[in-house]
């Protein structure tokens, strides 16, 4: 990517875009994150839905400005709903955002994020370990906590979102974000952010509400949520070292950061 291209990634401009739509956004979502991605969401300045029964999902994310699915606490009901929004949000046209929590934990888990990928998602966010063995290669992961480097996963990362057309993100102490041809990395968070659970499955939710901002630009709406928690990360960790204090601050300061500062604190790079 030519810097020219990095500078037209500016987060900032998109994080005022994404509170000015306020985007409805529907997630299926584990148990241990509801709660605190639909407070992150609100913060942030989007406007969560958990909505994951088969009985309304699929009409539901006809209505939403965009879909996230999250496969954290699956179960055959939540599958359901996950494979009936994520149909009716492809046949409306609307985008839809995959995090395939502990996809390689079991069985299980590998069907279901099977069927999903083949309803083809506009983005995959993931660990390092789970976009390595989503790829098909060896992952040190143990659950839901990568084994693998941020680095480690880049290549995977590539090979993912060509074969599946998708854009592909990988978070961890780094960020990396690529659409198979353009690749970014995204600087920027706090060692406090694995220390509170659900952040990542957060993040996730938030990438929806990006992409639901700005439909046409995947990529370029990944890398905007990624640098608003990288930016809203590292200001709460200059003012507290303590996770339960942390957690407090950075919601806080989801809703405080302006575009400007976004732009100033994260660092946005071509890779």
């Amino acid at each position: 990517m030519t810097d020219h291209a990095v500078q037209s990634l500016r987060p900032g401009p998109l994080l005022a875009a994404m509170r000015q739509k306020n985007p409805l956004v529907q997630n299926i979502t584990n148990f241990v994150a509801m709660n605190i991605a639909a407070n992150v969401m609100l913060a942030a300045g989007a406007s969560p839905a958990m909505v994951h029964s088969p009985e309304e999902a699929g009409e539901f994310a006809t209505i939403a400005a965009a879909l996230t699915v999250n496969i954290g606490t699956i179960s055959p009901d939540f599958l359901d709903g996950m494979k009936k929004a994520a149909t009716a949000a492809g046949e409306a046209g609307k985008p839809w955002v995959l995090d395939p929590v502990a996809h390689f934990a079991t069985t299980y888990r590998r069907a279901a994020v099977a069927e999903l990928l083949a309803l083809r998602p506009t983005v995959i966010r993931g660990n390092a370990s789970e976009i390595i063995a989503l790829a098909g290669e060896q992952a040190a992961g143990q659950g839901v906590d990568s084994g693998d480097s941020v680095a480690s996963a880049e290549a995977a990362a590539r090979t993912l979102a060509i074969r599946h057309g998708c854009v592909v993100a990988v978070t961890g102490e780094r960020d990396f974000v690529t659409d198979g041809d353009r690749a970014v990395h995204v600087f920027g968070g706090s060692p406090l952010m694995p220390k509170v659970t659900a952040l990542g499955c957060s993040l996730t939710c938030i990438v929806g509400a990006y992409v639901g901002t700005v439909p046409g630009k995947p990529l370029e709406a990944t890398v905007a949520a990624l640098a608003l928690f990288a930016a809203a990360g590292e200001l709460a960790g200059r003012e507290t070292k303590a996770p339960g204090s942390f957690a407090v601050r950075f919601l806080d300061l989801l809703a405080e950061v302006t575009p400007d500062a976004v732009d100033a604190v994260a660092r946005v790079v071509s890779a």
